[in-house]
């Protein structure tokens, strides 16, 4: 090296981000999560069909930011590196293929799309771009769940057992006044599509492959199309047995799993998000003291977040692989969904793979059945 040459290594590549939507979800969660990672990600631009709100947001965000009314006049304009999608649930699966058109990587809130056959859409459109969409599960990201994880997969905690998985929210009558609430169009189901969808798909992280699932769903509260409580028995591959609960019924909240194994129990107890702290291993009476203190002490306390998760799709970016949260792990929760309301709503047993095109509960999660269909009500 000559002398006066610089020795200082290059930094980490930025990319170029665009956020489409810009509500709570994104003032709240990506914002954040882009500001933590200043280092990989610039934002450059805006969408919000809301003049105002898309202005207050530009007045918030840090730099520049250029703001459009639409997102293919933004795509056109910016071409992004990674577009972030905070909209509706309805939007989603155009706006997702929009960006990967453009080249775009995405990472798009929950649910990714409102049917297997829009996963499908998503699916062409990376097929064609070589760009990738991942849905947002920041539940998967914490080093909790990293560590309870790697437990299970590694049989630390001897074979998966017994499960139980719990989404017991509340909401009131308020929450279901906004107009793309509580519609199969615009929103693709209740609880079960948008509340209890983050918790079982940290079940299916923890648990595997599952293999089959028996269900029932009710509307026992709210003038919705869908559901507002549903219950489900689940059968694993690894033959562990489960019950999953998705409710936005109950008064005292709480966000909760728990896997009994053959060594140990371990739990997560909160509500909206985790750390450390929220998961619990009780050993088995023969498993000695030591070795379960070991299984308590994760390396790091890295909570669940929008920031985790930006932050470990910027690693698969970098590394030239598919990102998590992406192609066969986003379709995996979204079937599970599917398979969840099929079950109910026919009342038999269904089984993972079963829902392809031609499929009824393929194309839409209400299936057309009668009783839950819009305009099929009695």
């Amino acid at each position: 090296m000559s002398p006066g040459e610089d020795r200082t290594p290059p930094g980490p590549v930025r990319r170029r981000v665009a956020v489409v939507g810009t509500g709570a979800i994104v003032t709240g969660g990506h914002l954040p999560a882009l500001a933590a990672h200043a280092d990989r990600t610039e934002l450059v631009a805006a969408v919000d069909v809301d003049p105002s709100r898309l202005d207050a947001f530009r007045a918030q965000a840090p730099g520049d930011v250029a703001g459009y009314a639409s997102t293919e006049a933004m795509l056109d304009a910016v071409r992004p590196d990674l577009v972030l999608v905070g909209t509706p649930p309805s939007l989603h699966r155009d706006q997702t293929v929009a960006a990967l058109k453009a080249g775009a990587w995405v990472l798009c809130e929950k649910p990714l799309c409102l049917s297997l056959a829009e996963y499908d859409d998503i699916a062409a459109a990376e097929e064609a771009s070589g760009a990738y969409a991942s849905v947002v599960f920041q539940h998967r990201y914490g080093s909790g769940a990293a560590h309870a994880r790697a437990l299970i997969a590694g049989g630390e905690l001897g074979a998966p057992l017994v499960a139980h998985c719990q989404t017991t929210w509340h909401r009131d009558a308020a929450y279901y006044a906004v107009p793309w609430r509580g519609r199969w169009s615009t929103e693709g189901g209740g609880p079960t599509m948008g509340h209890g969808i983050h918790q079982y798909d940290l079940l299916l992280h923890l648990l595997g492959p599952w293999a089959e699932i028996r269900a029932m769903a009710a509307r026992l509260v709210h003038d919705t199309e869908g559901e507002d409580v549903s219950t489900a028995l689940v059968r694993f591959e690894s033959g562990a047995l489960a019950t999953v609960v998705n409710s936005v019924l109950s008064p005292d909240e709480t966000s909760r799993i728990r896997v009994d194994c053959a060594e140990a129990t371990v739990e997560l107890t909160h509500l909206y998000g985790h750390r450390n702290d929220d998961w619990t291993y009780t050993p088995a009476p023969h498993v000695a003291p030591e070795r379960a203190a070991a299984w308590r002490t994760p390396p790091a306390d890295v909570p669940s977040s929008h920031t985790a998760q930006l932050g470990a799709v910027l690693d698969a970016w970098d590394a030239g692989v598919r990102p998590p949260g992406s192609g066969p792990q986003a379709r995996t929760t979204l079937e599970f969904a599917a398979a969840l309301y099929k079950a109910a709503f026919t009342g038999r047993p269904v089984r993972a793979g079963e829902i392809v095109p031609g499929d009824p509960f393929h194309l839409a999660m209400h299936g057309g059945d009668p009783g839950w269909a819009p305009g099929e009500r009695a």
